[in-house]
């Protein structure tokens, strides 16, 4: 199995900071699945204000995460389509549940499995994890958008 340093992270994604989510990937298999690492830090922009006196990673950006682990997936199974200007883009999200917070010092665990590919769509189901316990899940629908002319 394979894994992603960030420098590595930063040449399939367009995200920088304070908006990539991913500091790692540990694990990926082609056309299977993908095991990230977003590791969360006090100093995080969304804390000052969501919500100050307890701060929590909001969910969105958590099915954020997901997405862009999602989008590395698609990357390296697909590398073909990686062609200077494309981009990955949510399309859809379903199935959503959240069960607890994402808190400061958390090392937030995302998996992310293929389920299927048709017509430039691509079908995944995302995990989010910490310290083995279920944050969130849902479904992704991502698609690859080339460039306008």
């Amino acid at each position: 199995m394979a894994t992603l340093n960030i420098q590595q992270i930063q040449n399939y994604l367009p995200h920088r900071y304070p908006f990539l989510l991913i500091d790692r990937v540990v694990s990926y298999e082609r056309y299977k699945s993908i095991t990230a690492v977003k590791n969360v830090s006090v100093n995080e922009p969304f804390f000052q204000g969501h919500f100050p006196g307890r701060p929590i990673m909001p969910g969105v950006l958590i099915i954020e995460a997901m997405a862009q682990a999602a989008a590395l997936l698609g990357w390296v199974s697909a590398p073909e389509l990686n062609q200077k200007g494309n981009l990955y883009y949510l399309a859809g999200v379903d199935n959503v549940r959240f069960k607890r917070p994402v808190e400061p010092g958390d090392q937030l665990y995302l998996e992310v499995h293929f389920e299927k590919e048709r017509r430039k769509l691509w079908k995944f189901r995302g995990t989010a994890t910490v310290n083995s316990s279920f944050v969130a899940s849902a479904d992704l629908l991502t698609t690859v958008v080339e460039p306008d002319p």
